[in-house]
């Protein structure tokens, strides 16, 4: 019995009302994981995936838009998680949102693992030793100069 293919371990599988052809572009969709996460009712009626979409845009936007306020903040990390959250909602449903979420994921597992590299790392401490020594000397002169003032001890 011939299965459509002559590649070894290649199987033709039916569209048992998957909504795809298995025509090649749809192979390759499935291999990567790409395209739409909506539930198969929602893909099959063309006006409530496009209604599904615009809602998942609105919703990652506002996400995002809530990171964007948030990164002046003095904290270090929360408006970048946010922002990343944002992303990821958007990746549910949008192939350029998961092509840019891959190409994050991979560039900060290639920083993480160039940072674990020795000689990365004995720069990194070096530098950060130095620099608090300068920060060190900077509050040991005006210590020195001006001494230590309470706010609410200053004398008009």
């Amino acid at each position: 019995m011939n299965t459509g293919s002559d590649e070894t371990g290649e199987t033709t599988v039916a569209s048992g009302g998957s909504g795809t052809d298995g025509t090649a572009a749809d192979r390759a969709r499935d291999e990567r994981g790409l395209g739409s996460r909506a539930p198969e009712f929602v893909r099959a009626r063309r006006m409530l995936h496009l209604s599904w979409q615009v809602g998942v845009f609105a919703i990652g936007l506002a996400v995002v838009a809530v990171g964007v306020v948030l990164l002046p903040l003095p904290l270090p990390g929360p408006g970048w998680v946010i922002i990343f959250a944002g992303m990821a909602i958007w990746a549910t449903e949008f192939v350029w949102a998961q092509l840019v979420l891959r190409w994050t994921k991979r560039k900060v597992t290639e920083a993480a693992q160039k940072a674990l590299d020795p000689r990365v790392r004995r720069r990194n401490i070096t530098l950060t030793t130095i620099g608090l020594v300068v920060v060190a000397a900077g509050a040991g002169v005006y210590l020195s100069r001006f001494g230590i003032v309470m706010p609410w001890r200053i004398e008009e």
